[in-house]
């Protein structure tokens, strides 16, 4: 079946899996994380202790640059919280050998304009795992723009789904803000400033009807980022 011949619930009716390479992982953590990030780019992060070691975490930043999921990793993963990070991509970022590369760092495809029911269930179960999952919660990437753009109600449904299937997980989403001092893409160093927001408490938002915390938890979400960035 080519590409163009797929029908719209295509990704539904197929698994989506995402792993840990064994040798690849850690390695790809101290290659970036040692070595490529701090030497590309002067950083400063700001709010690093609002990030818990443990429970079901999603990290929603800004996106505004292709280097933003290795400063992720270089602010909240392996090295930082002794814990490895799920990325949920765009469907094309997990073809070829970058997909390759991606599939195997513990990323996973969603298609931003349909996205498929396999992506959101393997979302809420790496959630119900306790696993900490990032999400760029503006849908793409935004290069030239300082703003915060409108933030997508999935980051919302995705947590909500997860607690109502497991309401014993203590879920957390941490709003971060990344902020380069050039627009994309960045020069060699550059300077980056992470801000990195208090929790939001899921469970906090499960008085409201579905559709009604779906929103309210959104807002939520999109004005923390707003307060974030403008910290910088």
């Amino acid at each position: 079946m080519t590409e163009n011949n797929k029908p719209k619930n295509y990704q539904a009716s197929t698994e989506v899996t995402s792993e840990f390479s064994p040798w690849l992982t850690p390695l790809t953590y101290f290659v970036s994380c040692c070595i490529i990030v701090p030497f590309y780019f002067k950083i400063q992060i700001r709010g690093q202790k609002n990030i818990p070691k443990t429970d079901a975490i999603i990290l929603a930043p800004t996106h505004r640059s292709r280097w933003d999921p290795l400063i992720i990793a270089y602010a909240a993963g392996l090295f930082v919280t002794n814990r490895k990070l799920r990325y949920m991509v765009s469907e094309e970022q997990t073809l070829g050998f970058q997909g390759w590369f991606i599939r195997r760092l513990g990323g996973f495809p969603i298609d931003r304009d349909n996205p498929g029911i396999a992506s959101i269930r393997h979302s809420v179960q790496l959630l119900k795992n306790q696993e900490m999952l990032v999400v760029f919660p503006e849908g793409r990437i935004y290069p030239e723009e300082q703003k915060i753009y409108p933030v997508q109600s999935g980051v919302a449904r995705i947590a909500l789904q997860a607690l109502s299937s497991k309401k014993e997980i203590n879920l957390k989403i941490i709003p971060i803000s990344i902020l380069y001092d050039h627009p994309a893409p960045p020069p060699w160093r550059c300077g980056v400033k992470i801000n990195i927001g208090s929790p939001l408490e899921v469970k906090d938002y499960l008085d409201y009807s579905t559709k009604q915390a779906a929103k309210i938890l959104t807002d939520d979400i999109e004005l923390s980022m707003t307060e974030l960035h403008k910290k910088h």
